[in-house]
């Protein structure tokens, strides 16, 4: 008599295993094919694992120059925030709240010519901040890059959980919950000056050091992510400055470019002596350009960047940015052993005359008042960049960067 019931019985347990090993492997399929159109990395810290997820989209496609482009009119995602959702703003980029009628300077896009900038994410860059200090460096364009960071950052950490802080040449943002901070340092000239104090500082007759940064180094050290510009303060006089070197009693005038050449050349000294390449990252930002003079973008009646509303659509350099500087800032960086990434700005805000402070932002320290206004010529600032606006492109694309290297790790 044939064992029918036993077959059946196993038949009975081969079939959900079956079931189950398809599952297993439709699953498994699931997760490859995924990971083809997404990234995850991890890193040890706080005693746990950190778990980022990546898309394609989010990285910096390959061989692709993020500083080669054209501004786009985007009013769905930019501005990536506004002036009442940072309250940190100081008054000297908070236009729209000076009085500035329009507000077509936030609604603007980079776009690189053949590739894409990732979104901007808050949260994967305080990740990547996690435990580590990001420290701007330089004047008061470099601070409107460090407002900017703030600004794009903040709205996502709960209150309490977040401070400004500002003490003597430093402005420090915490974020409590990732042991993390953003701060920024005032070294107008990388090397030592006489203009050092944040805000007591003279303008006018400016006298450089250029062969010491012995007290700036002390604020930099063992920063995680250094990023340093000077270039605006040393273009007062195009010409010359008030220099020392070695002998600081032996004061002397000096061409604009060999004293830049000779201070960048100390503060690369102290790059390659100091800073450890396994943990650090150093990040230079090229000029942020000026623009006085509308007859060098229209036919201008002698006028500056006031009530300019729209980017320059074509070729375009101006008197705002000088080569020469831009070549020194290549060479010395060229020679360094320690890699220094280079954050080529320069050009695509050229195009931003529209951008600028102009009658909207602050002078020593207190708004223009209704006379200054009306006389933009000799009062319009073309130098500082309203926010929303131009800098936060300038982080957008250091995010980028950061988190390519990041997913690297």
């Amino acid at each position: 008599m044939t064992t029918l019931p036993f077959v059946g019985r196993r038949n009975q347990y081969l079939f959900p295993a079956a079931l189950a090993l398809l599952i297993f492997i439709v699953g498994l399929r699931i997760v490859l094919d995924n990971s083809k159109n997404s990234r995850s990395f991890f890193r040890l810290s706080g005693g746990g694992y950190r778990h980022i997820r990546v898309s394609n989209d989010e990285i910096i496609e390959k061989g692709c120059n993020i500083f080669e482009g054209k501004w786009v009119w985007d009013n769905v995602s930019h501005p990536l925030y506004t002036e009442e959702s940072c309250p940190l703003l100081v008054k000297q980029v908070t236009c729209q709240k000076n009085g500035r009628p329009d507000s077509y300077y936030q609604n603007w896009k980079w776009q690189p010519d053949g590739c894409n900038l990732p979104r901007f994410n808050a949260l994967k860059l305080l990740e990547i901040l996690r435990d580590k200090r990001l420290m701007f460096v330089g004047d008061s364009v470099q601070r409107g890059m460090f407002d900017s960071m703030v600004c794009l950052v903040q709205s996502v950490i709960p209150e309490g959980k977040k401070s400004l802080t500002r003490v003597p040449h430093r402005r420090i943002f915490r974020a409590e919950e990732y042991n993390s901070s953003i701060e920024f340092y005032w070294a107008p000239f990388l090397v030592e000056s006489i203009s050092d104090n944040a805000t007591n500082h003279t303008v006018l007759k400016r006298l450089v050091r250029l062969d010491s940064i012995s007290n700036h180094r002390k604020q930099w050290e063992g920063v995680d992510f250094l990023v340093f510009e000077s270039y605006v303060w040393w273009m007062f006089n195009s010409t010359i400055i008030n220099a020392t070197y070695v002998n600081l009693k032996n004061v002397q005038e000096y061409n604009v470019t060999t004293a830049y050449k000779i201070a960048l050349e100390t503060w690369a000294n102290w790059i390659e002596t100091n800073i450890n390449p396994n943990n650090q990252k150093v990040f230079f930002m090229t000029m942020s350009p000026t623009h006085l003079w509308n007859w060098e973008w229209k036919t201008g009646d002698g006028g500056s960047c006031f009530g300019e509303t729209q980017p320059i659509q074509h070729p375009y350099w101006g008197t705002g940015s000088n080569l020469d500087i831009m070549g020194i800032v290549k060479d010395v960086l060229g020679r360094l052993r320690v890699n220094v990434r280079v954050l080529n700005i320069t050009q695509m805000s050229e195009y931003r005359k529209d951008g600028h402070a102009s009658i909207y932002g602050e002078r020593k320290g207190k708004l223009l008042t209704k006379e200054q206004r009306s006389d933009p010529k000799n009062f319009a600032d073309c130098g500082h960049f309203c926010l929303p606006g131009v800098p936060d492109t300038w982080n957008e694309i250091l995010y980028g960067v950061l988190l390519q290297d990041y997913r690297k790790f």
